[in-house]
């Protein structure tokens, strides 16, 4: 199953959410983004599609376990590329947010590795394991 950017800015935000509370609607995930009803609408009929998350009668989104994966996977990227940047280039949070969000989606799986394992090397928890 792949997908697009996009499809894993959804699926790490749906990650998010659920963090936070307990029923995540679509609604939530237009607001936390800043898109359209309609637009996510239709990103998550194409998550469900590629059976990432399932819908239930009420609205509330819930990712399936590949769902699951994927966001963990993408967020631990994310914070992972946005905690380097921040604390060993010393670049700011706002700046180092952003270009982690780009970076996340198109960094090669051995260049990641060889970061991740960079960063555990000097102390570094991953944030699934904290």
């Amino acid at each position: 199953m792949s997908i697009h950017e996009s499809g894993e800015d959804y699926l790490e935000t749906i990650y998010l959410l659920t963090k936070e509370k307990p029923f995540v609607r679509s609604v939530d995930v237009a607001n936390e983004l800043g898109y359209t009803k309609a637009s996510v609408s239709r990103a998550m009929k194409i998550l469900r599609e590629e059976g990432f998350i399932t819908m239930g009668e009420d609205g509330g989104l819930k990712l399936t376990k590949a769902g699951h994966k994927r966001a963990l996977s993408v967020y631990e990227r994310h914070t992972l590329i946005t905690d380097f940047f921040a604390q060993n280039l010393g670049v700011n949070s706002v700046t180092a947010e952003k270009d982690a969000c780009k970076i996340e989606h198109v960094i090669s799986e051995e260049t990641y590795l060889r970061l991740r394992a960079w960063m555990v090397g000097q102390g570094y928890t991953p944030k699934e394991l904290k």
